[in-house]
């Protein structure tokens, strides 16, 4: 397994299992895509770039993970709160990757915004991931 695929099963297994994101969102609403019949709110695992982060001896990888909240109530408060849990559960996570070690995993930034004319409001939130394989 590459080490975007086991971190992403990671995110969706801390995610999934936390809670506080769950009462907030509900059950099953943590995907990697957005249908156009999803359910609102929802916790999209949008895309991971990766990239080699390699040292003079060890190899690694640099990942930014992108995640989409999606969010159909009036304002922006429902995905504040969203993304607030979301940033709980997983900035400086020590996640168990299969494969592969988590050096790090570190909250990067949040962007707001309503999407177009729709009824929706985004964050996106992207985080910053360094990985190592498996000695």
């Amino acid at each position: 397994m590459s080490a975007a695929s086991a971190l992403q099963r990671a995110i969706y297994e801390a995610l999934s299992g936390d809670t506080a994101l769950t009462a907030l969102i509900g059950a099953g609403a943590i995907t990697d895509r957005r249908l156009a019949t999803s359910t609102s709110p929802l916790v999209v695992i949008a895309g991971i770039d990766s990239a080699d982060h390699s040292t003079a001896t060890e190899p690694g990888e640099e990942h930014t993970v992108t995640l989409d909240i999606w969010s159909d109530a009036a304002g922006h408060r429902q995905a504040q709160a969203i993304t607030a849990a979301v940033r709980a559960v997983l900035h400086d996570a020590a996640l168990t990757l299969a494969g592969h070690r988590l050096v790090l995993l570190l909250h990067r930034d949040t962007r707001l915004s309503r999407e177009g004319k729709s009824r929706f409001h985004r964050a996106q939130m992207r985080f910053r991931a360094v990985t190592e394989p498996a000695i």
